[in-house]
């Protein structure tokens, strides 16, 4: 009988306490799982679509909301500022980009924003069906929104206020003449729109042609994503935009970096929980294999006796903790993908940032390595005992 075959006869006979040993140590592996595979892809997520974008214009607010509404559609406007004001800080010699977007309607929860077409292409957009909107009222979906809608090219949608799904529907009708193929960005949760859609709707369908006289006096957007033409901008820019009395300034790196030291904070208590979890099932192999031998000495004592060496003995016991080890890490591993598949499907309701099971992180590995680890460990002392077992005195005993 070989080692294998011995050490799965007695986790078996010992199914409870096998059992406790193998939950403790999946629980608190598939919970920094989890957390692995969910950050990791979140960050990836928030990072490709600040990219580029080095500052938010908005109204007075905080910068965090700012920075949620305007690049990542997660948070409510902070209001509007006059596009006069955005259209002189665009024709600034610090900025090199600027995209205006107008914000405050959805459908079907979906936001819809109106943006020009340098905003498409800022993240690649390539048509799937149809065209680009080239008039005010037609709209292009982004990937997720039309497939979770069910709309087509030609389709006719009315949207809602807010950014809800309860909102009142406004009466004049959107026509769609394009969806766009999938970006992996924040555009494939959106719906797209020329900026007078947006004015259009809100002034009751009155319609104002571009370049009249007086017809922008009063216009507003809702944010300026802006790109910064030279180094001194970044230094000189935002103070220059923040002491402006209704105008606001956010940096995405900054506001993003701070935003997952709070979720950081969170994040580590849930691993330093999950580590004692684990430290908790390091301590249950422990126990179960130090008892189980005070059970087994005369079963070791005989196998000595018929030739097994104290290594052998070692090797045994060692091994029982690493199978409980791996069970455990394969079953946690399991469970963590189980944990993020379960959340992405709950975000993807929600319309928010994808997040999927299949993805693997390196350090999921480093993790599988400390969980075994443990069980090593934890078997080592037991092990030690069985290697210096007194075989006459133990038989002798009986």
């Amino acid at each position: 009988m070989n080692l294998a075959t011995l050490s799965a006869g007695y986790l078996r006979a010992r199914p409870l306490q096998t059992a406790l040993s193998l939950g403790l140590l999946a629980l608190g592996v598939g919970v920094i799982a989890a957390a692995l595979i969910v950050v990791a892809q979140l960050e990836a997520t928030m990072g490709r679509d600040a990219r580029g974008i080095d500052l938010v214009v908005g109204a007075k607010g905080s910068p965090m909301q700012l920075i949620l509404s305007g690049i990542y559609q997660l948070d409510a406007p902070t209001g509007n500022i006059p596009l006069a004001d955005a259209m002189a800080l665009k024709k600034s010699p610090m900025v090199r980009k600027a995209m205006p977007l107008a914000m405050g309607d959805s459908w079907r929860g979906f936001r819809i924003v109106g943006a020009g077409r340098e905003y498409l292409d800022h993240y690649g957009a390539e048509l799937k069906a149809g065209k680009y909107y080239e008039q005010p009222m037609e709209a292009v979906l982004g990937a997720e929104a039309a497939s979770r809608s069910g709309a087509q090219v030609g389709s006719r949608f009315t949207g809602a206020h807010g950014l809800g799904a309860e909102g009142e529907e406004h009466a004049a009708p959107y026509t769609v003449v394009g969806i766009l193929s999938p970006t992996h960005s924040v555009l494939d949760r959106l719906v797209l729109t020329p900026i007078e859609s947006v004015w259009a709707v809100h002034e009751h369908g009155e319609k104002h042609e571009a370049g009249k006289a007086g017809a922008d006096d009063d216009r507003e957007v809702t944010v300026l994503l802006v790109q910064y033409a030279s180094p001194l901008a970044a230094a000189t820019l935002p103070r220059a935009i923040n002491a402006k009395s209704g105008l606001q300034a956010a940096s995405p790196a900054f506001e993003t970096a701070r935003l997952f030291r709070i979720v950081g904070a969170g994040i580590e208590a849930l691993r330093a929980f999950a580590l004692v979890l684990i430290a908790a099932a390091g301590a249950s192999v422990f126990i179960a294999l130090y008892s189980a031998l005070e059970e087994r000495r005369y079963d070791l004592a005989i196998m000595r006796a018929l030739g097994a060496t104290p290594g052998r003995l070692f090797a045994l016991l060692v091994l029982e903790g690493l199978v409980l080890a791996a069970l455990g890490t394969a079953a946690g591993l399991l469970l963590g993908h189980l944990f993020a598949g379960a959340l992405g499907l709950w975000m993807e309701a929600a319309q928010q940032p994808p997040v999927s099971a299949r993805h693997f992180e390196a350090g999921e590995l480093w993790l599988a390595a400390g969980a075994l680890l443990v069980g090593v460990l934890a078997a080592i002392p037991p092990a030690w005992r069985a290697y210096r077992t007194d075989v006459s005195r133990t038989l002798a005993a009986g």
